[in-house]
C-alpha cells in the first residue's frame, strides 16, 4: 500500500486529512512538523507528501527543500496546502519544489483527484526512467560487445586501437615504460589445412584463453590482432617484464599441448613474438611503436620461430 506524508501542526486538520487518504486506500504517515517530516519522510519513504506552509519550526517551503535535498534523483510530489490564496505563495511553493497547492479548507473530492493525477504523473516518469535504464544498459553491453572479439571473447582490435592510443600518451605523460607485444601463431594456415576451420577456431579460442592468462594485472590487456595474429598492451612495463609475460604465455600454451603435425617448428601449437617498449626519442606516436613491435615480430619468424624478439 502506498504511502501518504501528511505534515500539518493542527491535530484535526492532519486527522481530516488522514481519513481522506485512508478512505481511498492509501496508509497516511502523520507528523505535526516540518523536523518530524523529514524524520518520517526518510524512514517511510512516501510517494507523495502533503504539506502545510505556516509551522513552528521550519515552514512548509524550507521543509520542501529539504526533502528534495535529501532525495535529489528521486522525484515524491508534494502538494502544499495553505489558508492563502495570494499568487506570490503558489509561485514560492512551485520554487521550493511544490508540485500542486491547494487552498484550505480543502475540498475531499479535490484532493482525491489531485493525488490521483500526480500518481498517475510518478507511474509515468517511472516507467520512462525503466525504459530509460534498459537502453542505458542495452547500449553499455553493446559497447562491451563493440570492443569483443567475437570468436575468442578478448578485445578485439577496435579496442587495440582505442586502448594503445590511450595508453601511449599516458606512458608519454609520466615518463614510464610502456611495451606492446605482438604475436603469431606458427604456420597457423597448414594448421587449418589440415584440421579444418572448426578445429582452427578452437585453436584460437585456446590460445587467446592462454595469452590472456599471462596478463597478471588489471591495466594489462590482451587482444586478437586480426586473424591468427594477437597483442598484449602492458603498461608500465619494461622490455624484461613483457619477456616474462610472454614466457608465462609460451608455458601457458605448450601447456595445453594442442596437436600441430604439419608445423616444421613443433609438433604441437606455438608461438612468435615480438616485443616493443616505448623510448621517448623513437617513438612520436603509438603507431611507431606498434611498428617496431611488427619488425620484432618479422626477426622472429625469420629466426625459426617459437621465439621472442625485443626491439
Amino acid at each position: 500500500m502506498s504511502k501518504i506524508l501528511i505534515v500539518d501542526d493542527s491535530d484535526t486538520i492532519r486527522s481530516v486529512l488522514a481519513h481522506a487518504v485512508r478512505a481511498m486506500k492509501f496508509e497516511a504517515v502523520l507528523a505535526d512538523c516540518g523536523e518530524k517530516a523529514l524524520e518520517l519522510f526518510i524512514a517511510e519513504q512516501p510517494s507523495l507528501v502533503l504539506l502545510d506552509v505556516n509551522m513552528p519550526g521550519i515552514d512548509g517551503y524550507e521543509t520542501a527543500r529539504r526533502i528534495r535535498a535529501v532525495a535529489p534523483e528521486e522525484w515524491v510530489p508534494i502538494i502544499f496546502l495553505s489558508a492563502s490564496e495570494d499568487d506570490q505563495d503558489l509561485k514560492r511553493a512551485i520554487e521550493c519544489g511544490g508540485d500542486d497547492y491547494l487552498v484550505k479548507p480543502v475540498s475531499t473530492v479535490v484532493l482525491n483527484a489531485k493525488m490521483r493525477a500526480l500518481q498517475r504523473l510518478d507511474q509515468m516518469r517511472r516507467k520512462l526512467v525503466e525504459v530509460s535504464n534498459d537502453l542505458t544498459a542495452a547500449n553499455q553491453r553493446l559497447e562491451t560487445l563493440s570492443h569483443q572479439d567475437g570468436l575468442t571473447g578478448i578485445a578485439n582490435r577496435r579496442a587495440f586501437d582505442f586502448l594503445i592510443e590511450r595508453q601511449f600518451l599516458e606512458a608519454v605523460r609520466r615518463r614510464e615504460p610502456f611495451s606492446v607485444v605482438l604475436c603469431d601463431v606458427d604456420h597457423f594456415k597448414a594448421y587449418n589445412d589440415r584440421y579444418g576451420h572448426l578445429a582452427g577456431d578452437e585453436c584460437l579460442r585456446q590460445f587467446a584463453t592462454a595469452l590472456a592468462r599471462s596478463c597478471r594485472r588489471p591495466t594489462d590487456i590482451a587482444a586478437r590482432y586480426g586473424g591468427e595474429e594477437f597483442a598484449l598492451l602492458l603498461p608500465e612495463t619494461p622490455a624484461a617484464g613483457a619477456l616474462h609475460v610472454v614466457e608465462i604465455a609460451q608455458s601457458g600454451i605448450s601447456a595445453l599441448a594442442i596437436a600441430h603435425e604439419d608445423s616444421p617448428t613443433s609438433k604441437i601449437v606455438t608461438f612468435s613474438a615480438g616485443i616493443a617498449s616505448y623510448l621517448p626519442e623513437r617513438d612520436k606516436a603509438s603507431r611507431d611503436l606498434t611498428a617496431r613491435a611488427d619488425e620484432a615480430l618479422y626477426r622472429a619468424k625469420q629466426m625459426g620461430r617459437n621465439r621472442c624478439v625485443a626491439v
